[in-house]
């Protein structure tokens, strides 16, 4: 058991509850505690917007499956999730941040009504479930890496998930803003040095990029077929496009002071996330030429256990401690900000309606009381699904809201002629085709066995979400010109009704 590595990430997270606190001092209001006050200056949004995706599955999950298929297989993380903030930043900050909202669900409330407004947030709430999932996994592995197994891993998830709840519920937003930018400074410099430290290990940089360049890991694109490439693009959109309507990226860019820092903010974030993400890739690599033999037996049972492993047999205690500091900031960071979001979103856009009368402070305890409730859920989510890998986790979570959230939000910005019926359509078919192609294989109709292996669930989504808020919002008034020109064509013209003599004289 290393204990001086498990007492210091303890005291890290420990630490952090210090931050909490203080932040809980700042917190007067709901805006406060949901959108930091809209306070943030440009470099707090960037390092927290950074932060939205630096979590467990950028240092141990995208690792673990480029060693397995190359730049190929992790079209969706990184590349997906970069260009999800970039979007956020060019097309949607500057737009969102006029309205002054206080969550996502906010925007489909104004423009397209209730309905709408909770049908989105149900969805962006459920979506969460895998994301924070993963967050918690990853925490609870770092417990029994750490421990030499002495922390099971069940245990370690609920540790670790307790210490980040407790700083969440004190200090909301500020909280999480004021140590995504603690812990993204000591994430870059700990991954940073231990890259250097791990291309020294193995005779430099190069001997790395060329064993990759062996394997041909640096191939990105599919073979040249439509289903491949269908998969590609399906991959490449679910958190690209997946992520937008996401109260957590929304939030970051909200507590942004200006329009300004909301929209650079979003897209340096999500450039540096790109780039950093490359880094934990590359450590991975290293690990496989130093320690061939223990490597291939990790890679076949668990691949996610490769860097924490080539850590702890072939680097020194300070090295440790920056990469298990950088690896713990990369999940709290990320874990914080799900947490708030899910609860947030849930208060504002779902309780407001059965409890219409609740004062701001009433609103204020609701926030942290639903906090608690939904990490009680999604550490339970967590322990039953123990096994899944961590990548896995998050790639799913997204699926729901790109097939029922998306098109709502960019139609209800950018296209005028989008209506509530739109929307609804729109919500529904995209669910719906999403929920048969995926879970094709548990219906009872023989026709559609196997259809999630010949096209991708996302992709059928969204191109029925695309139709309905189309039809929905023309559909009505396409129908009324065509029975309008069929009624003419039969010659029977409608016209209208002219006040009789009776009812002109009776109105004097």
């Amino acid at each position: 058991m290393n204990w001086e590595l498990l007492v210091f990430v303890l005291l890290y997270l420990l630490g952090t509850l210090a931050i909490g606190a203080w932040a809980g001092t700042r917190v007067k209001n709901t805006e406060d505690f949901a959108v930091a006050g809209h306070s943030l200056p440009l470099y707090m949004v960037i390092t927290t917007s950074f932060a939205t995706w630096f979590g467990a599955e950028t240092v141990m999950g995208i690792p673990a499956k480029f060693v397995e298929g190359g730049l190929n297989s992790v079209i969706e993380d990184p590349f997906g999730a970069s260009m999800c903030l970039v979007l956020v930043g060019l097309f949607f900050a500057t737009r969102l941040y006029r309205m002054k909202l206080l969550t996502i669900g906010d925007f489909y409330r104004k423009r397209f009504g209730t309905p709408v407004e909770i049908l989105c947030s149900v969805m962006i709430i459920i979506s969460y479930l895998g994301w924070v999932a993963a967050q918690i996994t990853a925490l609870g592995l770092v417990f029994t890496i750490l421990s030499g197994g002495a922390i099971e891993h069940a245990t370690g998830m609920i540790i670790g998930t307790v210490l980040v709840l407790v700083y969440v519920m004190m200090g909301g937003m500020l909280a999480v803003a004021w140590t995504d930018f603690i812990q993204m400074i000591v994430l870059v410099i700990g991954l940073s040095y231990i890259a250097w430290y791990a291309s020294g290990l193995v005779g430099g940089a190069d001997k790395v990029f060329a064993y990759a360049s062996d394997k041909d890991w640096f191939k990105i694109l599919p073979p040249p077929t439509l289903k491949d490439w269908a998969f590609f693009i399906a991959a490449a959109i679910t958190m690209m496009l997946g992520s937008i309507p996401q109260q957590d990226v929304f939030q970051r860019v909200m507590s942004a002071k200006d329009e300004r820092s909301a929209k650079l903010g979003a897209v340096i974030g999500g450039l540096c996330y790109l780039a950093f993400a490359f880094v934990p890739m590359f450590i991975v690599v290293a690990a496989l030429i130093q320690m061939p033999e223990h490597s291939k037996e990790l890679l076949e049972s668990d691949p996610q256990r490769v860097l924490p492993k080539m850590i702890l047999d072939h680097m020194p205690l300070f090295a440790q401690i920056l990469f298990f500091g950088a690896l713990v900031s990369a999940i709290k960071s990320c874990s914080s900000a799900t947490l708030l979001a899910p609860s947030t979103s849930f208060v504002e856009n779902i309780l407001r309606h059965i409890y219409p009368h609740l004062r701001d402070k009433q609103l204020l305890l609701a926030m942290r009381i639903t906090i608690f409730v939904f990490t009680s859920l999604v550490l339970t989510y967590a322990i039953l699904t123990e096994g899944t890998p961590i990548y896995e986790l998050v790639s799913n979570a997204y699926q729901v809201t790109l097939a029922g959230s998306f098109v709502p939000l960019t139609a209800g910005l950018y296209w005028r002629r989008a209506t509530t019926q739109g929307a609804i359509f729109s919500i529904i078919l995209g669910v719906l085709s999403w929920a048969v192609v995926t879970f094709c294989n548990s219906i009872p109709i023989a026709a559609i066995k196997g259809l999630d292996e010949i096209v991708p669930a996302q992709l059928v989504a969204l191109g029925f979400a695309i139709f309905g808020m189309v039809f929905g919002s023309l559909g009505p008034q396409w129908i009324k010109n065509v029975c309008h020109i069929n009624l003419n064509y039969l010659g029977i013209i409608p016209v209208e009704v002219q006040p009789t003599a009776h009812s002109h004289q009776h109105s004097h």
